[in-house]
């Protein structure tokens, strides 16, 4: 089995070479494909370093911000055209942590969805102030309780798919452009028949750089909530 892990970034310098690296020491089969949104930072160019000297690194360099959503489709795209059978997300703060990686992956040969989730026994935040925990907390419950769908940690962004889930999406029809596109991803692929399995995984807060997270972006997950629910 073949697997790439999907990583968009923006602003990452101070990250992404030490992330690139700690998947690389783990010995899966594992590609690696980072997304850089035309980072003013220099990531790219630590980016374009890597992937001379990196054999199982590609790179996708976009000319501007464009969403997470946007990056995602662009990188489910590509997994799907070169044929791979296990397609992961995370995110490149290292707050995922890759040791969580394989457990992600052995549990997706009897899965269809694996949830890397926060908010199951032996899951956890480090470094969250309360307000931002009982925010994200409450997001899960409340995209639980509207879309009737039993996934405790639905905002989060550590997940690995089989490539027959992300075959079956019509990624024409997705509506959101923010975070709110993870929600909506693990909910279609449920509606769709796919078995999910949550995993336990402690999420680090970011070491370096700054949070993506904006009023917006919560706005959006709450409205697409409704919305999806009405499809």
């Amino acid at each position: 089995m073949r697997g790439i892990v999907i990583i968009p970034t923006y602003n990452e310098k101070e990250n992404i070479e030490i992330l690139i690296r700690e998947i690389l020491s783990l010995n899966l089969s594992l590609d690696i494909l980072v997304i850089d949104d035309n980072s003013p930072d220099g990531t790219g160019q630590i980016l374009r370093n890597l992937k001379s000297k990196i054999g199982q690194l590609q790179v996708i360099h976009r000319d501007q911000k464009s969403g997470l959503a946007s990056a995602y489709l662009k990188g489910f795209h590509y997994a799907l055209a070169q044929g791979y059978d296990y397609i992961f997300q995370m995110d490149a703060d290292l707050s995922h942590q890759p040791k969580f990686l394989p457990l992600l992956w052995e549990k997706l040969q009897e899965n269809d969805l694996v949830i890397g989730s926060r908010y199951i026994e032996g899951g956890g935040i480090v470094g969250w102030p309360w307000y931002r925990l009982f925010l994200s907390r409450f997001a899960s419950f409340y995209a639980r309780t509207i879309l009737g769908v039993s996934i405790h940690d639905f905002t989060g962004g550590f997940n690995g798919y089989k490539r027959e889930v992300l075959a079956k999406i019509d990624f024409d029809k997705i509506i959101s452009q923010g975070y709110a596109f993870l929600l909506e991803l693990k909910y279609k692929a449920v509606k769709k028949g796919f078995k999910a399995k949550e995993i336990p995984i402690v999420f680090i807060e970011r070491r370096q750089g700054k949070s993506k997270i904006s009023k917006r972006i919560i706005w959006e997950a709450a409205i697409n909530c409704w919305r999806l629910k009405q499809d």
